[in-house]
C-alpha cells in the first residue's frame, strides 16, 4: 500500500491521508525506530555524534509520522480516524517508555557527559542534560518490577486521557437546541441566527438549530435576552460528560478522572516523588509545591477583594441576585453602558483578513521578518491557508497552517501545535512548520469571517506560540522551539503577544468595517481599550480557581481517599469563588486541560506566564512597543532559545531581574498587597 504518512514529502500530504493508513504507518515507523535505537545503543564508543544526533533524528522522524494523525483527529474527527488514532496510542506510549527506560542509552549519555561534556557547546550540553533528566523521570534506574509497572501505568494513562477527550467531544456534539420561537433568539447576532436557520433546514427541521460549539455557547450566554435559553446552554456546557444535565450519565467522565488521578499518583510514587505535583514540577520553572501555592495565594489576596467589589457592582446594576448563567449577559450590558462597546457590535470592524494583515505587520516590525501566503500547499480542509515566514533577506525561516473557523467534528478551543520541528543535523535539515487553530464563526454569504475582540486576542495568543516555534535557532529537535521549554514558561510568548491586540497603534491597523472600510471610531477604540481592566478581578479569580483546584487535586491525592474531585473543587470555591455556582455544575468533567492535555498540576502556568509576559512587556512600554533593540533582545534571550537555556536565566537575561507580580496587577488596575485599592 502506498502510504502517504510514510512519504518523505516536504509537507504532510493531507488530502491523501485516510484512517486505514494510520496504524500501518505508525507500526512501520516505530519498528524501524526500534531497530535503529538498538543499533545506537550497541555503540561501544558512544559520542555525541554517534549516539545523540542519531537519536535526535529518530525523534524527528517519529514526530513527523504522528503529527498529521494527531492533528487530523482534532480538526477533522471521524469514527474511523478516532479508532485508528486510539489503536496507535498504546504503541507510541510503549515506544516512548522503552526509549526513556533504555539502560544502555542512559549509560551512553552519561558516558558522553563525562567524556565530552567540557568540549561541547552550551546547546549540546543542554541536550544532554535534558535527555538525562527525561531518562530519570521515566524510571530508567528502577528495578525490573517497578519499571514494568511504570510502563503499564503510562500506557493506561494514555488510553484514559484519550477517552476523557472523546467523552467531552461526544457530549459537546451530542446536544443541540431546536428553537421555533424567534423571540427566543433576541439579542443574538444575525450570523449565528442565519447559521442556525441553515442547520435546521439541512436537517429537515422547522425554525433554528443551535449547537454547543464554543462560539455559539459564548454568544448565547453573553447576548441572548432569553434567560431560559441562557440557562439551557449553561447547563448543557457545564454538565458535559457528567452525571448531571440533559445527557446525564451518558459519556460520564467521573470514573475516568478517578482512574487518571490514581495512575498519575502511582507513577509519581514509583519514581520516588511524594505526589504527582512534585513530579510535574521536576521540569518546571517553579521548583516546589509551596512555591506554587504561595504564588497563587499572593495573587488571590489581591484579586479576590477586587472580584467581590466587581460582583457587588454587577448585581446592583442588574437589580437582582444573579445566577451563573446571568453573569456574562449582565457583564456585557454593564460594559456596554460604561464603555458603549460590545463584542458583537465590534465584529464588523474585525474582518479576519484585516486582522491577519495587522498581526503579521506586528511580527514583521518587531522581528524583521516577512510573512507571505503560499498557494498549493496540501491542506485538510478548503478553509485552511498556508504561510511562509522569511528573513528580511528573503531566506525562509519556517511556515504555518492557519485553520481559523469552527466547523463540525473539529475540537473546540484554540491551539498551536508542531507539524514539523526545526533540525540541523548531519543527517539533514528541516525548517519548522506550525499548525495554528482557532474556532471563530465562519464566513457567510458575501462577507468574511468576522471576529470579536476576544477572538482577536486568541489569534494573537496562538500566533505568539507560533513565533516561539518558528523563530527558534536551536538545531536539535528535542529542545528546539517550544520543545524542552519549562511548561510554566511556555505561555510567555503567547501572552506577551496579546498585549499588542490592545495597543492603539495595532488596533488602528486591524480595525476597519468589512463593508465600508471605515475605521473604528477613535472614541470607540479608546473605550475598547478601557475594557481591558473591566472585571479584571473576577477574571483573575476564575483562573485562580481552576489553577488551585488542579494543583491541590494532584498535590493532595491519596489512594485511600481517592480523587475527591468534587470535594476539592467545593473547598476551592468556598475560598475563592465570588459568582455562585449551581450544585449540579460539573465543570471538572470537561476540564480537558488537566485531564486530557498537558496541564496536569500545571494550570497555574497561565497566571505564572501572564506575570512573566506583563513584566517583559513593561520594558517595551518604557522604550517603545516597537523598539527594535528591545525586540531583538527578546528574540535573542527568549523566543529563539527554545529549551536550550533555563527559563528563569533567560528571563533575567532579558529583564535584568527576576519576575515581579506587580507588573500584572498594575496592568489590570488591581492593588498589590499592602497598596490602597
Amino acid at each position: 500500500m502506498d502510504n502517504p504518512l510514510l512519504a518523505q514529502a516536504p509537507l504532510p500530504p493531507f488530502p491523501r491521508i485516510r484512517p486505514e493508513h494510520v496504524e500501518p504507518a505508525v507500526r512501520e515507523t516505530l519498528s524501524e525506530a526500534r531497530a535503529r535505537m538498538s543499533e545506537i545503543a550497541a555503540s561501544t564508543d558512544p559520542t555525541f555524534a554517534t549516539v545523540v544526533e542519531p537519536l535526535e533524528e529518530l525523534h524527528h522522524r517519529v514526530a513527523r509520522t504522528w503529527s498529521p494523525v494527531s492533528h487530523l483527529n482534532a480538526v477533522l474527527n471521524s469514527e474511523a480516524l478516532r479508532t485508528a488514532y486510539n489503536e496507535c496510542l498504546p504503541l507510541l506510549s510503549a515506544y516512548q517508555t522503552d526509549l526513556a527506560q533504555s539502560e544502555p542509552l542512559y549509560r551512553a549519555y552519561r558516558a558522553i557527559e563525562a567524556q565530552e561534556g567540557a568540549a561541547l557547546d552550551s546547546v549540546q550540553r543542554r541536550v544532554l542534560e535534558h535527555a538525562l533528566r527525561e531518562f530519570r523521570l521515566a524510571g530508567v534506574g528502577l528495578g525490573a518490577d517497578d519499571k514494568r509497572r511504570f510502563k503499564e501505568v503510562m500506557l493506561e494513562l494514555t488510553g484514559l486521557q484519550a477517552k476523557f477527550e472523546e467523552n467531552v467531544l461526544d457530549a459537546t456534539t451530542g446536544w443541540s437546541c431546536p428553537v421555533k420561537d424567534a423571540a427566543q433568539l433576541r439579542g443574538l447576532n444575525e450570523m449565528l441566527i442565519d447559521q442556525a436557520r441553515r442547520r435546521a433546514h439541512d436537517q429537515g427541521l422547522e425554525g433554528w438549530l443551535l449547537t454547543l460549539d464554543q462560539p455559539t455557547y459564548v454568544a448565547v450566554v453573553t447576548d441572548a435576552e432569553s434567560e431560559v435559553l441562557r440557562r439551557a446552554f449553561y447547563e448543557a456546557w457545564t454538565t458535559r460528560a457528567s452525571d448531571q444535565g440533559p445527557n446525564a450519565g451518558r459519556w460520564d467522565n467521573a470514573d475516568v478522572m478517578e482512574q487518571i488521578l490514581r495512575r498519575r499518583y502511582e507513577a509519581a510514587r514509583i519514581l520516588g516523588f511524594g505526589n504527582f505535583a512534585e513530579y510535574a514540577l521536576a521540569t518546571r520553572m517553579a521548583h516546589s509545591v509551596p512555591e506554587v501555592m504561595q504564588f497563587l495565594e499572593d495573587l488571590a489576596r489581591s484579586g479576590r477583594p477586587a472580584a467581590v467589589r466587581e460582583f457587588e457592582e454587577l448585581e446592583a446594576f442588574a437589580g437582582a441576585r444573579l445566577e451563573a448563567w446571568d453573569v456574562a449577559f449582565h457583564t456585557e450590558r454593564l460594559q456596554r453602558e460604561r464603555y458603549a462597546v460590545s463584542q458583537e457590535e465590534l465584529r464588523p470592524y474585525f474582518p479576519l483578513p484585516r486582522v491577519l494583515a495587522g498581526l503579521f505587520e506586528v511580527a514583521e516590525r518587531l522581528f524583521d521578518v516577512h510573512i507571505r501566503e503560499r498557494s498549493g500547499a496540501p491542506v485538510w480542509h478548503p478553509d485552511v491557508r498556508f504561510f511562509d515566514i522569511e528573513s528580511a533577506a528573503g531566506r525562509q525561516i519556517g511556515s504555518f497552517y492557519l485553520d481559523a473557523c469552527a466547523r463540525p467534528n473539529k475540537r473546540s478551543g484554540a491551539w498551536m501545535d508542531e507539524c514539523i520541528g526545526r533540525k540541523r543535523l548531519v543527517s539533514g535539515s528541516a525548517l519548522p512548520v506550525a499548525y495554528l487553530v482557532c474556532n471563530v464563526l465562519p464566513p457567510g454569504e458575501g462577507r468574511p469571517a468576522l471576529l470579536t475582540h476576544d477572538d482577536v486576542l486568541t489569534l494573537f495568543h496562538e500566533f505568539g506560540h507560533g513565533l516561539h516555534h518558528l523563530l527558534t535557532r536551536v538545531d536539535y529537535p528535542s529542545i528546539a522551539g517550544i520543545n524542552g521549554v519549562a511548561w510554566d514558561a511556555v505561555e510567555l510568548p503567547s501572552q506577551f503577544m496579546e498585549n499588542y491586540a490592545w495597543h492603539p497603534d495595532v488596533l488602528g491597523r486591524i480595525c476597519s468595517h468589512f463593508q465600508t472600510g471605515a475605521p473604528l471610531p477613535a472614541q470607540t477604540l479608546e473605550r475598547l481599550r478601557a475594557t481591558r481592566s473591566f472585571h479584571a478581578g473576577l477574571q483573575m479569580v476564575r483562573q485562580l480557581e481552576f489553577a488551585l483546584f488542579d494543583f491541590r487535586l494532584h498535590a493532595e491525592y491519596a489512594p485511600e481517599r481517592g480523587g475527591r474531585v468534587r470535594e476539592v473543587l467545593q473547598q476551592v470555591r468556598r475560598q475563592l469563588t465570588v459568582v455562585p455556582v449551581p450544585e449540579w455544575n460539573r465543570f471538572a468533567n470537561s476540564f480537558g486541560h488537566i485531564f486530557a492535555g498537558g496541564y496536569a498540576a500545571g494550570y497555574y502556568s497561565y497566571k505564572w506566564a501572564e506575570v512573566l509576559a506583563a513584566d517583559a512587556f513593561s520594558v517595551f512600554e518604557e522604550r517603545g512597543v516597537f523598539d527594535r533593540a528591545t525586540a531583538q533582545r527578546f528574540l535573542d534571550s527568549i523566543l529563539s532559545r527554545g529549551g536550550s537555556r533555563d527559563a528563569l536565566e533567560a528571563f533575567v537575561e532579558f529583564r535584568g531581574r527576576p519576575p515581579d507580580i506587580r507588573a500584572l496587577l498594575a496592568q489590570h488596575g488591581i492593588a498589590a498587597p499592602g497598596e490602597a485599592a
